[in-house]
């Protein structure tokens, strides 16, 4: 009987592997030298029978010692042969048994097995394959035909492997390496084998090659690139064999290897990749290819050309994670553009440590950048008599950037007001406006400033994408960037461009995001304000974004309040200007008494009439004053009804038909109203009842009724469009008793969160809710 002739039962495919040529018998032929680079080889992909890779599983095993000329009658005896029922796991070098006694007393080392085959003569026995060992054969019995072949591929598949990690662990001639790397990812495709570790086994190989042979030529490099692309396709690249990429990109950028090869490698990892945490050189792998891209001739309309490949001809990106990947590639070349000024900074004292004189300056090293400055001309003058009362108690200079450490009064009244508070000084607290010096802190090398124009450049491509601007708008309203990169002209100049496009677009999920991201820290729109570090202009920017803010539901007390607490100056010099929005925001400060100075109300007052825009909106805010005045004068109906279908034009005019002092119930179920006539609500001085049952009202006008309707103990918002945006601007409202919230958009979180901080809450309908 003849056991090598038709062990594999007519399956060509099963001797592939075996009729591959190993590293000793192709050093024989002398293998081709390593020229030019090679051109791609066409996938060899198996198509029929996948079987997924064994690790490990249950089989009966039968071993025999013999000579091996008398193999088939001692096979066909079957009183001699004996099973043993075994656990068997394949190991990284053996074939181990989880009860290591009888046949498997000793675990079978890959290298001692000469040949695997399936046993397939008339009266061999059944669903069994040989292992032929020095001195014996081992027969391995599966249950059924299908586990059979899955044990037969996976022992011959850990069988080459641990040939080839031994094999290529000691080169000698990167001819035959190459050609052995070719034979090694021939057959890993042509394998019927479907596991991730077919195609990931190879690049460990390959990259552990690599990353202990470190000399070698250009050339060398492009082959071995070459050769394992195909692998490379559907697989992520391991650590190792990242690091031999990136030095590829840095050393032969313009090499068609990177655009041929690299491209659809570094475009499936931003298509997939789930967190650049766990595989940070994937990410550094990424960076160093568009740095490449943008080596180039054309230099960043390839780049710009590969961002529109990645995001797609249609409207929308098809692949939710290219943006995320993309922004963190980004951030983190800008980050290491900044990064020896960043490790000068963590080695010096905290902020806060300085300032409650915990730590002595001597105790630290001399270059400690504690305060970037950043010089504005317009503010020296404002300056200078404060520096009469200022102590500077240490200014020092650190390589290129100037630093300072500053002492006053008010400082160390905040100080004392704030002890025991762990938290940093906020970030415009740190990037102070400072005379002390007249030049730019910052100076890049070359290479930082072609690696932060590039990536900047991509930020903004990004930014005029409708799609992903939205969420380029939460990944950036955190403001991810190092003080350093804000204290730069240059980098702030740049990122002007994407705040630009937040400003413009009129979508509330993209403009709210100019706003910090909480309250306490600093967000894009402080950043870019007039005497803010970033602004560079006469405040175009910063009335572009009071503008957008204002036209979305923002023109409440709070943002007013803010606006005239921290940058009434520039608003009122815009307006001086002409500009309408800011003359827009002075009235609406006067008309919602944000303003308690009288001599500020009249030096508002002034601005206004200075300018004709001005003095035609003033006049008519002394209009609505009036009428304001009449409509809240005591008198008329207690309670009002609107009839069905009535709108907001139609409640504005009823409302300035007469007095409504009086008026205490008014329901407005069943009308056409929305969101706009809060504005005419809020007039009502003695309203305790509201009935917006079946409206169009929404949360833009809950936000307004939350700041000035205080008083309102009785609420019906049933059927209407509100959501959990607008429903939790209630909590302000602590007179509310009565509460009908019946089919809206409310959620059991926001529901609990109401009834906490509602303490009068007494009756509440959320049938048909989420907290139902």
């Amino acid at each position: 009987m003849d056991f090598t002739g038709s062990s594999c039962g007519g399956s060509d495919h099963r001797q592939i592997e075996e009729n591959k040529p190993l590293l000793g018998e192709m050093a024989a032929t002398g293998g081709s030298k390593m020229g030019a680079v090679p051109c791609r080889r066409s996938l060899l992909h198996f198509s029929g029978m996948r079987y997924k890779l064994l690790q490990e599983g249950d089989i009966q095993v039968c071993a025999i010692r013999h000579p091996r000329t008398f193999l088939s009658k001692i096979l066909t005896s079957k009183f001699l042969r004996r099973w043993e029922p075994h656990h068997l796991t394949l190991a990284d070098n053996s074939l181990t048994s989880a009860t290591p006694t009888g046949y498997m007393e000793n675990s079978i080392s890959y290298s001692a097995i000469e040949d695997v085959q399936l046993l397939s003569w008339e009266n061999a026995p059944k669903y069994c394959l040989q292992l032929t060992i020095p001195g014996g054969t081992v027969l391995l019995q599966a249950a059924n035909s299908y586990l059979r072949d899955q044990w037969f591929h996976s022992l011959q598949w850990k069988k080459k492997i641990y040939k080839y990690k031994k094999v290529l662990s000691n080169p000698n001639r990167w001819e035959v390496v190459l050609k052995e790397i070719r034979t090694l990812v021939d057959m890993a495709l042509s394998s019927p084998l479907q596991d991730d570790s077919i195609h990931q086994a190879p690049l460990e190989i390959i990259s552990k090659l690599l990353s202990e042979n470190i000399n070698l030529t250009t050339q060398e490099h492009e082959s071995i690139i070459v050769a394992i692309a195909p692998l490379l396709e559907n697989n992520h690249p391991p650590p190792d064999l990242c690091e031999f990429f990136c030095k590829h990109c840095r050393e032969r950028p313009r090499s068609m290897v990177v655009i041929e090869v690299f491209t659809p490698v570094v475009q499936r990892i931003l298509k997939h990749n789930m967190d650049f945490g766990k595989c940070p050189r994937l990410r550094l792998f990424t960076q160093e290819y568009i740095l490449a891209l943008n080596e180039l001739n054309a230099g960043m309309e390839v780049v710009k050309k590969f961002i529109y490949s990645m995001h797609g001809p249609t409207a929308n990106c098809p692949h939710p994670r290219v943006l995320p990947n993309v922004v963190a590639v980004c951030l983190a070349a800008i980050y290491s553009c900044y990064e020896e000024f960043i490790n000068s900074r963590d080695n010096s004292p905290s902020l806060k440590e300085i300032r409650n004189g915990c730590q002595q300056q001597c105790d630290r090293k001399p270059n400690i950048p504690l305060r970037l400055l950043h010089t504005n001309p317009d503010l020296v003058s404002q300056e200078v008599t404060s520096n009469e009362s200022r102590h500077k108690s240490v200014i020092v200079t650190s390589n290129e950037i100037h630093v300072e450490v500053q002492r006053n009064n008010t400082v160390n009244q905040k100080l004392k007001a704030n002890t025991g508070n762990d938290s940093e000084p906020n970030l415009i607290d740190c990037l102070l406006i400072c005379p002390a010096c007249s030049t730019i802190s910052i100076e890049l090398s070359p290479q930082a400033e072609r690696v932060l124009a590039c990536y900047v450049e991509i930020l903004k491509m990004l930014s005029d994408y409708d799609d992903w601007r939205p969420a380029l708008a939460i990944l950036l309203q955190p403001i991810p960037f190092p003080k350093e990169a804000l204290a730069h002209e240059t980098f702030t100049k740049e990122l002007k461009h994407v705040i630009q496009r937040f400003a413009e677009d009129p979508r509330q999920e993209v403009h709210s995001c100019l706003l910090s991201v909480r309250a306490g820290k600093d967000g894009w729109f402080q950043l870019y304000s007039p005497g803010g570090v970033a602004c560079d202009d006469d405040g175009e920017l910063f009335a572009s974004m009071v503008h957008i803010l204002m036209g979305s539901c923002y023109k409440t007390k709070k943002f007013l309040l803010s606006l005239a607490e921290n940058k009434l100056g520039p608003c009122m010099l815009l307006a001086l200007r002409g500009n309408q929005t800011m003359v827009e925001i002075l009235c609406l400060m006067l008309e919602y008494n944000i303003i308690e100075n009288n001599d500020t109300q009249l030096q508002i007052i002034s601005t206004l009439e200075s300018t004709d825009v001005g003095k035609r909106m003033y006049e008519q805010l002394c209009d609505r004053q009036r009428e304001l005045k009449e409509l809240q004068r005591k008198g008329g109906p207690t309670r009002l009804t609107l009839p069905s279908k009535s709108t907001d034009a139609d409640l504005a005019r009823l409302l300035s038909s007469g007095s409504f002092g009086n008026l205490e119930n008014l329901s407005l179920a069943f009308t056409n109203v929305t969101s706009a006539c809060a504005e005419q609500l809020i007039k009502l001085p003695s309203l305790k009842q509201l009935n917006l049952w079946s409206t169009q009202f929404g949360d833009a006008g809950l936000r307004v009724l939350s700041e000035h309707l205080t008083a309102l103990q009785v609420l019906n918002l049933c059927e209407t469009p509100v959501t959990d945006a607008g429903l939790l601007a209630l909590s302000s409202m602590k007179s509310l008793c009565n509460l009908n919230m019946n089919s809206t958009k409310l959620s059991a979180d926001t529901y609990e969160d109401l009834k906490a901080k509602l303490p009068n809450l007494k009756e509440v309908d959320v049938r048909y809710t989420e907290a139902w």
